[in-house]
């Protein structure tokens, strides 16, 4: 079997010729860039003009959220990508270098900066007195920040393990614990909030850990004709996943924000703002996914769709900061 190399998209366009993929996804990243200024900025432009107080150590708070949503999917990602490539026959037995270890560290100690806030009733510590460890047992947010803090630290375990298929289990607590978070039970029907997010966190992770993990097993596997393969493999199922974040990100933005003060809400809150921010960032990252899938059924070699598709591993990244930060915000509207 011999390969061709594709024409060289170069030729006969003169010497200052270059790729037109390069320019427009430079194009893009600008404007995600522009988009997501204000909640990358931090809380305090976010806050500026809406009259609403910046709670203690919201920015570091969101930090700790953001590493701990990434370190959330780069495993789950790799589980599931791993469960694709699988599927294929005449797969390649090589695989990219985890980074599970790495993310469960990572997610660990995000996990305990996090538990040591609701340690102090929800207040930055001074000092490791002012931390109540044994005061998380008492209540509903201490208990899930411990279990969230144990799922991390039995996930690293089980990826160094000689079975890292099974980190799947205490990476689904987390998950739940993380959506039960999200809602306490003074909330309008907290269960449904819960089950909303749970969707969302656990799609999100699919499609943003799922990505990044199948753009380096095509490093990993080169000229193998089974990259193309699992590439389109993950685009029909991420197809899947966007439809469920969307949906359930408009159901759960509509729970907080009720149709009649959407538009208001959206320019005059802190949580608006940066939903609105997401909102142009998630329109980008759709964009640059269906510019890959049309290279990768249409142009004549499939794997050029790995440009776009890297861009849209950037403007995830920006999006899963911006998530962390909206976490972060107080709620428009308190049930």
């Amino acid at each position: 079997m011999t390969l061709t190399r594709p024409p060289s998209r170069t030729t006969g366009t003169g010497r200052h010729a270059r790729p037109t993929g390069t320019g427009r996804t430079v194009a893009v990243l600008v404007l995600v860039v522009l988009a997501a200024l204000i909640p990358v900025l931090g809380p305090s432009p976010a806050l500026h003009g809406t009259g609403e107080a910046e709670a203690p150590g919201t920015g570091g708070i969101a930090l700790l959220r953001t590493v701990l949503f990434a370190a959330l999917s780069v495993p789950v990602g790799e589980l599931f990508v791993n469960r694709l490539a699988r599927s294929l026959p005449g797969a390649p037995p090589q695989r990219p270098r985890s980074w599970a270890p790495y993310a469960a560290a990572a997610g660990f100690v995000a996990a305990l900066g996090l538990a040591s806030v609701v340690a102090t009733g929800n207040l930055v510590p001074d000092s490791a007195a002012d931390i109540d460890v044994g005061g998380l047992y008492s209540t509903r947010d201490g208990k899930l920040a411990l279990l969230e803090v144990n799922g991390f630290l039995a996930a690293g375990l089980c990826a160094t393990s000689r079975r890292p298929g099974l980190q799947v289990w205490p990476l689904a607590a987390v998950i739940v614990a993380e959506a039960l978070r999200a809602h306490p039970t003074t909330e309008y029907s907290p269960l449904l909030g819960s089950g909303l997010t749970l969707v969302h966190l656990t799609c999100a992770s699919l499609w943003v850990g799922g990505l990044l993990y199948a753009l380096r097993t095509l490093r990993t596997w080169r000229e193998a004709a089974a990259g193309p393969a699992l590439l389109g493999l993950y685009a029909r199922v991420a197809a899947v996943l966007l439809a469920a974040i969307t949906a359930t990100g408009v159901c759960s933005s509509l729970r907080r924000m009720p149709p009649g003060t959407i538009v208001d809400q959206l320019t005059d809150t802190a949580y608006g703002r940066v939903l609105l921010a997401k909102v142009i960032l998630m329109v980008a990252v759709a964009a640059l996914a269906l510019w890959a899938r049309i290279r990768l059924g249409r142009a004549a070699d499939p794997l050029t769709a790995c440009v776009p598709a890297r861009a849209e591993v950037a403007a995830l990244g920006f999006v899963v900061a911006v998530s962390g930060l909206l976490t972060a915000l107080p709620v428009p509207i308190r049930w």
